[in-house]
């Protein structure tokens, strides 16, 4: 598979009307800084969305204009996702998107009630495509970015993707979350002979793939910090190990021959080497693997299993959930196994613990009373708050910037035959708002979200 990553060449407006001035390198460069009046809090936000129009990018053919409408469209569909922004109803625009595309008349977005304004231009150059973009705050009528972006073309919805995290961050002020991916398990076939397949997606659902064919049973994908590599756990050979998934070549090879079954594994933030879960005789143990020796190092030892382990941030934790005490409960202790202590004292059980990438929270599963819930809490089992319930629900995954988890839901499916059921992806905002499915092709499970792909 090819890596997903796009190569862009920008240059950026430096508020410079309807041209684009100035160059910059491939790297990510910025227009200067929104005021601090132009920036609006998050919270706010939740309660009050901000009111953005999006008129479709211009082009001066047909087929111009078409790709101008598919970019706008996915930006618009990203930005009413997030539940942070309300896109106004283009039936009021007065202003054609070509006239804004050159000039903004802002009286025009003023009186239909837009906050912020986002015009562009698209233009394909046979397999290539360049497109420019305008973000506007409307009332000061000040130009907030401006940036024009060269690929390929059929890399157009990355573009998009691309262009909704800048507008997410100069209006919002912290990175967005759009141009990423999700892998996660595309189940099929009948509850107890289930085909589980690893798939990959964007993160909005579309260009949806499988990974492997089902000839084993995947589970658990986890994301490298580079987002080009894929650890799991497989049952190939009906020996449960895990595996590590290259997504440039397709490639897969097993981690380690190492003793008992190895499960429930995920890269440390440096990506050289990945923590996981082995199983043997009666216990489950922590243990690292080092990617470019591959010896293993054991990190807790005693009665018990000790599954589902997670790096904080900066490499200096781990957080894992554990019935050592009796009960399966949360556990946070120091990345060389020391310093054990619980986090975990609510009423239920806990399981699959993972840090937030900003490291100021903890989510997780509790089971109890019959039914299941996503929730967070801080590093040291403060601030404790379920986000979503229901009859069972399970793995959460945190977007790049801490700001959304995803996580799996089952609900029984109502037939004539009873017993059903169903596994969908479901995204929610860390304050417990804006739930809504992300539809698969089939049932999904265990998703993890990567990194930002053009950082």
């Amino acid at each position: 598979m090819n890596q997903p990553n796009l190569l862009l060449s920008r240059r950026v407006a430096l508020l410079g009307g309807a041209g684009l001035l100035g160059a910059s390198s491939l790297a990510r460069a910025q227009a200067p800084a929104a005021t601090a009046g132009q920036v609006i809090d998050i919270n706010r936000a939740r309660t009050d969305p901000i009111p953005i129009a999006l008129p479709n990018f211009a082009g001066s053919s047909p087929d111009a204009q078409r790709l101008g409408q598919n970019i706008t469209q996915v930006i618009t569909n990203n930005l009413r996702n997030s539940g942070l922004f309300r896109p106004v109803a283009r039936e009021a625009y007065i202003q054609t998107p070509e006239a804004a595309a050159g000039a903004p008349r802002f009286q025009d977005w003023r009186v239909i009630g837009a906050q912020a304004l986002v015009t562009g231009r698209a233009e394909p150059q046979g397999d290539r495509a360049r497109i420019e973009f305008r973000l506007w705050e409307v009332n000061s009528e000040q130009q907030l970015q401006g940036t024009a972006y060269t690929a390929a073309a059929n890399n157009w919805r990355q573009i998009a993707h691309v262009i909704s995290d800048v507008i997410y961050e100069r209006m919002l002020g912290e990175k967005g979350y759009f141009d990423t991916r999700i892998v996660y398990v595309a189940e099929s076939g009948p509850r107890d002979r289930r085909t589980r397949r690893l798939a990959i997606m964007d993160q909005d659902g579309e260009n949806n793939r499988f990974l492997t064919d089902g000839t084993f049973q995947a589970l658990t994908p986890r994301f490298h910090p580079n987002a080009r590599q894929i650890a799991f756990m497989s049952y190939n050979n009906n020996q449960p190990r895990v595996y590590l998934f290259d997504l440039n070549s397709g490639r897969q090879e097993v981690l380690g021959n190492f003793q008992g079954m190895t499960l429930s594994p995920r890269f440390s933030p440096d990506g050289r080497s990945v923590v996981l879960s082995s199983a043997r005789g009666g216990d489950a143990n922590i243990f690292v693997v080092d990617l470019a020796s591959r010896r293993e190092r054991q990190l807790t030892s005693g009665g018990g299993l000790d599954v589902s382990p997670s790096y904080s941030p900066d490499g200096s934790q781990i957080v894992f959930n554990s019935d050592r005490g009796g009960d399966q409960q949360i556990y946070v202790m120091d990345a060389n196994g020391g310093g054990v202590r619980r986090i975990s004292f609510g009423n239920g059980r806990y399981a699959t613990p993972v840090w937030s990438p900003r490291g100021d929270l903890i989510a997780f599963t509790r089971m109890g009373g019959g039914r299941f819930g996503i929730g967070v809490m801080r590093p040291d089992g403060s601030g404790e708050r379920i986000l979503s319930e229901g009859w069972s629900m399970e793995g959460p995954s945190f977007a790049p910037n801490g700001r959304v988890l995803t996580f799996y839901r089952e609900t029984r499916a109502r037939d004539s035959r009873g017993g059903g059921y169903s596994a969908r992806l479901a995204m929610i905002d860390i304050a417990g708002f804006n739930e809504r499915q992300v539809i698969t092709p089939t049932d999904a499970t265990d998703p993890s979200w990567s990194p930002l792909l053009s950082s």
